[in-house]
């Protein structure tokens, strides 16, 4: 064998073997990056729950009453009465003007009624129903008077019944308050379950890959207790699982 053909022989041989490890490696990187992307798409979703139970800190209490009459001056003179009568006895309870106000009477002619029966039926020609709101924020106060507005009607006023609309509202306004705790603890919630999950399937518990804070709902913790409150809030959370 010549020189010259030798020579070639060794450079088709280091050439094949360049080739060769070249594609060695290529093959390991692509298993590697396989393998990091793989991993990555591990992961486990869980929700974590966080109760409260609060006092509400702020109630408007609507009382409506009602005024019957023919005359229109003369019913508008009996509801200014009742509003008097009304608002002194908040004042003698503590509560001041500020968080006293009225709404407009809403009056009812039974003559321009057309679908009433016999019109000459009625009494008085005219109905009127008109409100005064208390707007406070002590709760065990405005409590307390509630129980005692039998004294209006020993007054001469006529208390309507509580409709949807004029309904006594306890309210919570104090949210910002306990948020960040109550996030705290949805999030906790959500890692516990997370490491459970991890846990049976042989894996650990990663970074967070996403997460989801849900609505605050507040509801009345009960129907007998609307001064009592209950706030919640679920929280979603993705977690990496690596291998132990």
């Amino acid at each position: 064998m010549s020189v010259m053909e030798r020579n070639s022989l060794s450079a088709s041989v280091l050439w094949g073997l360049s080739i060769g490890i070249g594609i060695a490696l290529c093959g390991l990187l692509m298993s590697s990056a396989l393998y990091k992307a793989r991993t990555a798409e591990r992961y486990v979703s869980v929700r974590g729950l966080a109760e409260q139970e609060v006092d509400a800190d702020l109630v408007i209490w609507p009382i409506t009453f009602k005024e019957t009459g023919n005359d229109l001056v003369e019913l508008q003179k009996r509801i200014d009465e009742k509003r008097e009568i009304i608002s002194a006895f908040l004042e003698t309870k503590g509560f001041k003007k500020e968080g006293i106000s009225y709404s407009a009477p809403r009056i009812t002619d039974s003559q321009a009624e057309r679908y009433e029966g016999n019109k000459s039926d009625f009494a008085f020609r005219y109905l009127a129903q008109a409100t005064v709101t208390l707007r406070s924020k002590d709760v065990a106060s405005v409590k307390k008077t509630m129980e005692q507005s039998g004294v209006l009607v020993g007054k001469g006023v006529v208390l309507a019944e509580e409709t949807w609309e004029n309904r006594t509202q306890f309210l919570f306004t104090s949210l910002n308050k306990i948020k960040p705790g109550m996030i705290e603890t949805a999030t906790r919630n959500a890692r516990e379950a997370a490491i459970k999950f991890a846990k049976d399937s042989g894996s650990e518990v990663g970074k967070i890959r996403k997460a989801t804070q849900g609505l605050f709902e507040i509801n009345d913790r009960d129907p007998n207790s609307p001064d009592r409150k209950l706030v919640r809030v679920v929280t979603t959370v993705e977690y990496y699982l690596v291998d132990k």
